[in-house]
């Protein structure tokens, strides 16, 4: 009678009704894991992309912070500066994991260079904080007395001296070695009070836009050439993990703020991304409770087909959970192959998209992350708590 009744069972699994629900629902459990997968292995490799080391800018997690400069405000430069209330405000910022003032002069400066480059200039030096600066070299130090100022210069100033001035005014282009080998004379002053200084060129900064001196020098050259107070800062530097944050973009633009657009350009990208993958992820799950609504009618189809031989079995002795273990048997192969099948097709498309995007200088792992295998791990736990909910049902009300 027993083996006469699972026959019965294969029998209305593999047939008519019972198969097609069973293709329905197994296509559906299929595209439903692929989709969810989909979406948490896209977060992984999008959060790969903006934060791993390989594909981080040097200088993508530093911001100079400044105000925008509007027709009310000319004239009037205390207008452009932070007041304590909101310098304040920018530090507690969650996406403010750091924050540093830039410290300007209060002097006069003016550069000339050795030989016959015959350049001079009026020029301008600030200062920040250490921790903030990409330049790592033992002569960034000054002491009271040095007559020698290190002195870091932006990579753009370089490149426009050679690529413009030096070529419109036919002039030599000079090397980067070449300018930290020269000398150069620097002159500071304010009203009558004049004094001259060696500058020695001790790197160049993709960070900072600005002439950079250290901040020790800085704050005695105002001390004796300037007017002795400490000003408030017009521009202002922080680090923060992901420049794209669209919290951060908002903030910025909400306080009228602004800063190097280019570090803060994928802000729009991030939030269409973010989005895309919360769709194909909202159509996921919908996808999955579509297909243990299938499965749950279709084990109700075959308990109901059933019916009579599972009362005789019943009342003939047989344990109903014999007959719920049974049933699940016929289920657990199909989860576990669903689940290893959906694996696949996305690691097949991850190490096909890892390939694709090494050729455009941008990495992620070819390999599936621990999250995506997890979220199937879970995925088929979940399909089996559900149906073996399912057959205690259906089972009980029978027997």
């Amino acid at each position: 009678m027993m083996q006469s009744f699972f026959g019965l069972l294969r029998k209305i699994i593999q047939t008519g009704i019972g198969k097609t629900r069973l293709l329905m629902a197994t296509l559906g459990l299929a595209i439903a894991m692929l989709l969810l997968l989909l979406a948490i292995q896209a977060h992984t490799d999008f959060d790969q992309l903006l934060h791993s080391q390989q594909n981080q800018n040097e200088s993508a997690d530093f911001l100079v912070i400044n105000k925008k400069i509007t027709n009310a405000m000319m004239g009037q430069p205390t207008k452009s500066e932070f007041s304590p209330e909101e310098i304040a405000d920018i530090k507690k910022q969650p996406f403010t994991d750091a924050f540093g003032f830039i410290t300007s002069n209060q002097f006069k400066v003016t550069a000339a260079a050795p030989g016959e480059l015959h350049f001079y200039t009026d020029m301008f030096f600030e200062s920040v904080p250490d921790a903030f600066i990409d330049v790592k070299n033992e002569d960034w130090k000054w002491n009271t007395g040095d007559n020698t100022i290190p002195i870091i210069l932006p990579n753009d100033f370089l490149n426009l001296y050679n690529f413009g001035f030096a070529l419109s005014q036919d002039l030599p282009q000079i090397s980067q070695e070449t300018v930290k080998a020269l000398p150069m004379k620097i002159t500071i002053s304010k009203g009558l009070i004049t004094q001259e200084f060696t500058g020695r060129i001790v790197g160049f900064s993709d960070r900072i836009s600005s002439f950079l001196v250290p901040g020790n020098f800085m704050e005695w050259a105002n001390q004796k050439f300037g007017n002795g107070e400490i000003t408030a800062p017009s521009r202002v530097i922080i680090k923060t993990k992901d420049p794209s944050n669209p919290a951060l973009v908002q903030y910025l633009n909400d306080k009228g703020y602004t800063t190097n657009q280019d570090k803060i350009k994928y802000s729009k990208t991030k939030m269409i991304v973010q989005t895309i993958v919360s769709v194909i992820g909202f159509f996921g799950v919908v996808l999955l409770l579509f297909a243990l609504l299938v499965f749950s009618m279709f084990i109700q189809l075959v308990i109901a087909s059933c019916k009579r031989e599972i009362q005789l079995l019943v009342t003939l002795g047989t344990a109903p959970r014999q007959l719920r273990r049974y049933l699940m048997r016929q289920f657990i192969p199909l989860y576990i192959i669903t689940g290893i099948a959906a694996l696949l097709i996305l690691a097949g498309l991850q190490w096909w998209a890892s390939g694709i995007l090494a050729t455009h200088d941008m990495f992620v792992a070819p390999m599936l992350s621990v999250f995506t295998f997890g979220a199937a791990i879970l995925v088929v736990l979940l399909v089996y708590a559900v149906n073996l909910l399912n057959v205690r049902k259906y089972v009980a009300e029978i027997s």
